[in-house]
């Protein structure tokens, strides 16, 4: 379990950690193995999803590390997305992603993180997220080092 003090918020035990794959955690299917360590490193402290409509066939790599792999139909994926955070327990989740599809997940989350990387981000996943960062890398070290988000969310 993470610790979180998020600022106005209080006291967070976060026991999940929800990604979109593609664009958040990897780059036209792949996911860098800089990303991979960190997400090995999490995985020791939460339990590491990933959701996602696997447009690239690569998702499966992941279950190696740990992940678990939610490969969504097509259909209404912003649902299906925030069903999940919400059965996994929103106050205990937090949500990492970047594209339109994300934006039910990030909102629905105790913590929401978008990501404006090289693949870019949809304004509704920016507009639902608590943070926003321009790499993956960043996000992950939010969360492994959390005085940064702590730092990030001071409203005092």
């Amino acid at each position: 379990m993470l610790i979180i003090d998020i600022p106005g918020r209080g006291r967070s035990e976060i026991a999940h950690l929800v990604f979109d794959l593609n664009g958040t955690l990897a780059l036209d299917g792949v996911v860098p193995d800089v990303v991979m360590e960190r997400v090995r490193v999490l995985n020791e402290v939460v339990r590491v999803h990933a959701i996602t409509a696997d447009t690239f066939g690569t998702a499966g790599r992941l279950r190696d590390s740990g992940v678990e792999i939610q490969v969504l139909a097509p259909g209404d994926q912003i649902q299906a997305k925030a069903v999940l955070v919400r059965a996994l327990g929103a106050s205990q989740t937090i949500a990492i992603g970047n594209g339109n599809n994300d934006e039910g997940m990030l909102r629905e989350a105790a913590l929401g993180i978008a990501i404006v990387g090289r693949e870019g981000a949809a304004l509704q996943a920016l507009l639902a997220a608590d943070v926003v960062v321009t790499r993956i890398e960043d996000a992950l070290d939010l969360l492994i080092n959390p005085k940064r988000l702590m730092a990030t969310l001071r409203t005092e």
